[in-house]
């Protein structure tokens, strides 16, 4: 998965972050445990919360992972 491209969008009205991967939206996160989940059945098994917020993988627009809403 190092070679993919994960990027979690800016948060919506609504709340939540989308999430790509590759070239596809995988889905709404509105944690980091959403996230998490998202990318372990991606096939970052073995990856926690604190693994995803460290990550030099993920490319966060407008906010980290603590920014869920706007």
């Amino acid at each position: 998965m190092t070679e993919r491209s994960v990027i979690v969008y800016p948060p919506s009205e609504t709340g939540g972050r989308q999430v790509r991967i590759d070239d596809r939206i995988i889905g709404t996160a509105y944690s980091l445990h959403d996230l998490t989940v998202f990318l372990q059945n991606a096939g970052l098994t073995g990856w926690d919360e604190l693994d995803v917020a460290e990550s030099g993988l993920i490319e966060w627009h407008e906010g980290g992972p603590e920014v869920w809403e706007r």
